[in-house]
């Protein structure tokens, strides 16, 4: 029954090239990122469904007050199976930005394929994912082969931005998942298909707002270098967090706490004006064994430092999430996971732990076992020229596939 299977996987791949080339035309960034959301792609997938003669999907919304339409939505699909025990694989169907067009050797939003690659943005993290899962379900009702578990697949919206308008609230409505949901990510990975990330650092993202005095550049003793005082600070925040917290842990690639000085905002529009404001952030993913609110206490003891030495006033704002307890080795969903990655790519896969984020992490700190798998182009994921390798979709949906039959 397997062959069967893995056979028709085989024979959808220029559909499933076709499928993911359709809906990463469609761009669907934050519009707390510059976009206007995920409803035109959801409606894409909703057609993609029908066409498959998948039936319909449920749509679940979130107020937004910054949409366009004053929600966010997902989609969910359910298909029955032997058992009444569901196989959620959840995908997201939001994007970060294709950034400066100029870096890019293609347009990001028309899809195209070079050789063995599909190349746009969106097409590895998360399209491929989510094409694979539902191309996965099509091959079992081609083949005429009824799932061991009811098969639950959610396409999600707002996973780049924190799922505060996604994942988050649609858990917290009780009706959506159930205790003993087998719950997969498929949002991380390697080329060798070999890792089942169980395990995740905390997020810990610091916006700093550092008030000085405008004035002239050329009478700068006027005014208080904001600009000047952020680079201080920001040096110092980043070498006072990595001497407090040193500790290694070998389930984590990187094995240490990172703490990395990432974005900094536009400050004056001219380069002959001391500015007065300046806002910057780090992102920073902490070892489970960190305290965050010992971490706290360095960045504050720095901030209130370095405004006593400079006369500027630092405002700082902490989003904080922490690590989740992790997946146990010996969970149902992960032998399922790894008995079909077994039987697909002939190997036996690695669990450990990532930076994070992942939806897994919702479902780890509500105390349902999740993981996180696929096969993905490494490096890839946020980056001009994205792409993914069309041999990693099918055997994706391959090994999705196989989970849906219970590996029978």
């Amino acid at each position: 029954m397997n062959d069967k299977v893995l056979t028709e996987v085989e024979r959808l791949r220029d559909d499933m090239v076709a499928a993911l080339s359709r809906i990463c035309r469609i761009p669907a960034v934050s519009p707390h990122n510059g976009g206007t959301g995920e409803e035109a792609k959801a409606k894409e997938i909703e057609k993609l469904v029908a066409e498959l003669g998948l039936g319909k999907v449920q749509w679940e919304f979130v107020d937004d007050p910054k949409s366009p339409t004053g929600n966010r939505p997902s989609l969910f699909l359910e298909w029955p199976g032997r058992q009444k025990r569901r196989l959620c694989i959840l995908s997201h169907m939001d994007i970060v930005p294709e950034g400066d067009r100029a870096v890019w050797s293609l347009d990001p939003f028309k899809p195209e394929v070079r050789g063995s690659r599909l190349y746009g943005r969106g097409v590895s993290d998360n399209g491929m994912a989510l094409i694979a899962s539902l191309f996965a379900l099509k091959a079992l009702v081609n083949a005429g082969v009824e799932p061991e578990y009811t098969v639950y697949l959610a396409f999600v919206c707002d996973e780049e931005m924190g799922s505060h308008h996604g994942l988050i609230p649609l858990f917290e409505r009780g009706d959506l998942f159930r205790e003993d949901d087998l719950v997969i990510a498929p949002d991380s990975g390697n080329d060798a298909g070999d890792f089942i990330e169980i395990a995740e650092k905390a997020g810990w993202k610091l916006s700093f707002t550092v008030l000085g005095h405008q004035t002239h550049a050329a009478i700068p003793d006027k005014g208080l270098n904001a600009c000047r005082v952020a680079n201080l600070l920001a040096v110092e925040v980043d070498e006072a967090l990595h001497k407090a917290f040193p500790e290694e842990d070998a389930r984590f690639d990187p094995p240490v706490s990172t703490f990395e000085p990432t974005r900094r905002f536009a400050n004056v529009p001219n380069t002959n004006t001391v500015p007065g404001r300046e806002e910057f952030e780090f992102d920073c993913r902490v070892l489970p064994s960190v305290d965050l609110d010992r971490a706290f206490e360095v960045v504050e003891k720095v901030r209130r430092d370095v405004e006593a030495r400079t006369g500027a006033r630092i405002e700082l704002n902490v989003n904080r999430s922490d690590a989740a307890k992790p997946t146990d080795e010996s969970s149902d969903i992960v032998r399922l996971v790894s008995g079909a990655v077994q039987e697909v790519l002939h190997l036996k896969p690695k669990t450990g732990g990532i930076g994070g984020g992942t939806f897994a992490a919702v479902f780890r700190r509500n105390g349902i076992p999740a993981a996180v798998w696929a096969q993905e182009c490494a490096g890839v994921a946020h980056q001009p020229d994205e792409f993914t390798e069309i041999p990693y979709i099918v055997n994706n949906a391959k090994v999705f596939a196989l989970m849906m039959t219970g590996g029978k």
